[in-house]
């Protein structure tokens, strides 16, 4: 049966806020709905996988990356590639892997150095493909979903790809997406409404930028390019960041797909990384939560637990996305609904509701916080620091 906890975050102070996270409470800026079969305690067991033994890399051995000499890969712009072929760099005019092939960037890295990843040489707009299939989400048997083939993105958008968004004076009320962009090729009624969103947005880009500001120790926005250009973008509202995954030639994922890739598909992890699926194994090599990021003493909060995207690498998912537990969570295109809709076969809760599902922890919040199964909630207008978003892009 599914358990509700309710927390009116939106209202409380970071004193609190904190208090909430000793607890191992919900994300503080929304509510929390945690549907987790099984999944419990406070993630901070010791339990390790045994690591696989080496074999060469070949197309069976290494059939979602590319190899690279005897190593299997994730797909990147610095080895891209599938099906176990070989791997290749990209460069020139097609600086980024997008499903495992170098393409053009899209708006958002045009001009963008590479600067993503572990070894901060990577191209920001990678994006990873999801193979499709049926799982249980939030690890609950009750629910089960299919989804087909899909892209998401390998790291969560940073404040240098937002910063061309802004720049180009887009997510706003004068530059708003087009009626109906962004909607799955499955579901068409689930683009952008101009009719009753564009009065959300911000009414130009002196209000978008003031906005991004939203709390003064943790944003992430600066009004000039400085040393924030990787982190991942917070404060951001639910219609911006629609905005945004509209105007980069992407879209939001929906919370089916979201939850597959971050469970690893029909694996069901417990933690985006859980080798075996079932370990609860968490600490600081994972992710950025309960502000450990830094190397700082736990709940030593500052900016810098808000780590460049993509530098936990023992932390990606099966599919190679970074950050999917920890650093900031992120929006996705689904209403909330305290039941998950049945049947679900590439569903979304796309009817007009209260409030949005975002998931995936924070660098904020406890360790728990970061389960594949847990589901947090608020208005779409909500903006904290502890919410940002990536995009998902068509197979």
């Amino acid at each position: 049966m599914m358990r509700r906890i309710d927390i009116l975050a939106a209202v409380l102070g970071l004193g609190l806020l904190a208090a909430a996270c000793e607890r191992g409470d919900a994300a503080g800026n929304g509510r929390q709905d945690a549907q987790a079969a099984g999944d419990a305690g406070d993630g901070t067991s010791a339990d390790a996988a045994a690591p696989d033994a080496a074999v060469p890399c070949t197309a069976a051995s290494c059939p979602l990356g590319c190899c690279h000499g005897t190593t299997c890969e994730t797909p990147s712009s610095l080895h891209c590639g599938g099906g176990g072929g070989v791997c290749q760099p990209c460069t020139g005019a097609t600086p980024v892997c997008s499903g495992g092939t170098c393409v053009a960037p899209p708006p958002s890295c045009t001009g963008l150095p590479a600067t993503c990843g572990p070894g901060g040489d990577a191209s920001c707009c990678d994006a990873n493909l999801v193979f499709g299939g049926t799982y249980d989400r939030g690890n609950d048997p009750s629910y089960p979903a299919t989804v087909d083939d899909f892209k998401l993105e390998a790291y969560e958008v940073t404040v240098g790809r937002f910063r061309t968004f802004v720049a180009a004076g887009a997510g706003t009320q004068a530059s708003p997406p087009a009626d109906g962009s962004g909607a799955l090729p499955s579901l068409p009624d689930s683009g952008w409404r101009a009719a009753t969103w564009n009065a959300s947005l911000a009414a130009d880009t002196a209000a978008l930028t003031a906005a991004l500001k939203c709390e003064p120790t943790f944003a992430t926005w600066t009004d000039a390019p400085g040393d924030h250009e990787t982190r991942p973008m917070n404060c951001v509202d639910w219609y911006e960041a629609f905005a945004f995954c509209v105007w980069d030639g992407a879209r939001m994922p929906t919370e089916a797909e979201w939850n597959y890739a971050a469970a690893g598909g029909d694996e069901q992890r417990k933690f985006p990384w859980s080798v075996p699926p079932s370990s609860m194994t968490i600490d600081p090599s994972h992710a950025s939560y309960h502000c450990l990021g830094d190397g700082s003493p736990d709940m030593q909060c500052a900016v810098t637990d808000l780590l460049a995207v993509g530098t936990k690498p023992a932390g990606n998912g099966r599919w190679g996305q970074a950050d999917l537990g920890g650093n900031v969570q992120e929006w996705v295109l689904d209403w909330y609904a305290a039941y998950y809709a049945t049947p679900c076969d590439n569903c979304a809760a796309v009817a007009a509701g209260t409030d949005r599902v975002f998931r995936g922890g924070s660098f904020y919040f406890a360790g728990s916080t970061l389960l594949t199964s847990l589901r947090v909630y608020a208005a779409p207008t909500n903006r904290t620091a502890f919410l940002g978003l990536r995009c998902a892009r068509s197979p």
